[in-house]
């Protein structure tokens, strides 16, 4: 079973535009849809529509329309009683791909529900291969909560993934190594965030075919004891750093409708890969496949295994002695451009 965290939950409501959105002017829109999301919840969504056995956990009130939307996606859940319902977040997607995102803050967390989260997390984590800890923190949960949740997950056989930013990212990193789990999955600003590189200099390098920069800027924090980098790079690809080696995947140009779950699709592509004992290469290969395929779909709309297309990636082991670039093989779909998150 794979079990993902969290802690502040959404329904997540798309507006799909026909045209470019204008500050302060007035727009009809094409078409619009509303999903649960938060960024655990979308990675228990692309694991359970791939046919493994996921629990998303979550607080949520009795009654909240978010565990609803659950049900109807076929996710399990195990929710933490809480008063508040979850935040609606707005995602306004544009022609060509651009997105812009509204979140609200969510709900506050009393001491008591933080409490009986932490314990249903550690408690689902000993019987579990995965624990993916994702996404912001919700009001009343101090920063150095996924910190102290590592920590305890520690005494557990599951492997622990961590996806987030700011704040929880930089107490997270402040408590290595005891707080360093076995997988971290930054976006660039994530990266640089910890490491003190240039967010844009790491995507521009990688497009250009140089991952050296991203590379070097993952191997930091494996020196602090992380196990393994997953490092999207936007339209670039990602690069995998293990202690065993480094990896860089190139996507195929895409026709990009919208962003959005697209770094949690890679996420639960990576983890498809490791449960099925995947080689590094197949694991980034699996990543980059499902984040390309969530950026072309529209809204929060995330991929199922036969919308990936993971012989379209071309991987490259960087520190073999001979790293030329495995070709890509043949796709049907129409790639143009695209973006990871």
């Amino acid at each position: 079973m794979i079990v993902t965290l969290t802690a502040n939950p959404s329904i997540d409501r798309t507006v799909v535009l026909d045209s470019e959105l204008v500050r302060g002017g007035v727009h009809r829109a094409r078409a619009s849809a509303s999903d649960p999301g938060g960024k655990g919840v979308n990675v228990a969504r692309v694991l359970t529509a791939s046919g493994v056995q996921a629990m998303a956990v979550l607080p949520a009130a009795t009654g909240d329309p978010l565990l609803e939307a659950l049900t109807k996606k076929g996710v399990r859940y195990c929710a933490v009683p809480t008063d508040g319902l979850a935040r609606t977040n707005i995602t306004v997607s544009e022609p060509g791909g651009t997105t812009t995102k509204i979140n609200e803050p969510g709900a506050g967390l009393t001491e008591a529900t933080t409490t009986a989260l932490f314990d249903a997390i550690v408690d689902l984590g000993r019987d579990a291969t995965w624990v993916a800890l994702s996404g912001s923190l919700p009001p009343g949960v101090p920063s150095h909560w996924y910190a102290d949740l590592v920590r305890a997950l520690r005494s557990t056989a599951c492997k622990v993934a961590v996806d987030t930013s700011d704040a929880p990212l930089l107490a997270l990193a402040a408590s290595f190594p005891e707080s360093a789990p076995d997988l971290i999955k930054p976006n660039s600003e994530e990266l640089a965030q910890l490491t003190g590189a240039d967010a844009d200099e790491l995507e521009r390098a990688a497009g250009a075919g140089d991952p050296t920069a991203a590379v070097d800027a993952s191997r930091i924090l494996l020196a602090r004891g992380v196990g393994a980098v997953l490092a999207t790079l936007g339209s670039a690809g990602a690069v995998l750093v293990t202690g065993e080696g480094a990896w860089f995947a190139s996507p195929p140009p895409i026709d990009a409708i919208s962003t959005v779950g697209a770094g949690d699709s890679s996420l639960a592509g990576y983890i498809l890969a490791d449960i099925e004992r995947c080689e590094p290469g197949e694991r980034i290969r699996r990543a980059v496949a499902y984040g390309t395929a969530a950026t072309a779909l529209p809204g929060t709309t995330l991929p199922t295994p036969d919308q990936t297309c993971p012989d379209a990636v071309t991987v490259r082991a960087l520190d073999s002695p001979d790293s030329s670039p495995e070709p890509a093989r043949p796709s049907s779909v129409p790639f143009d451009t695209q973006t990871l998150s």
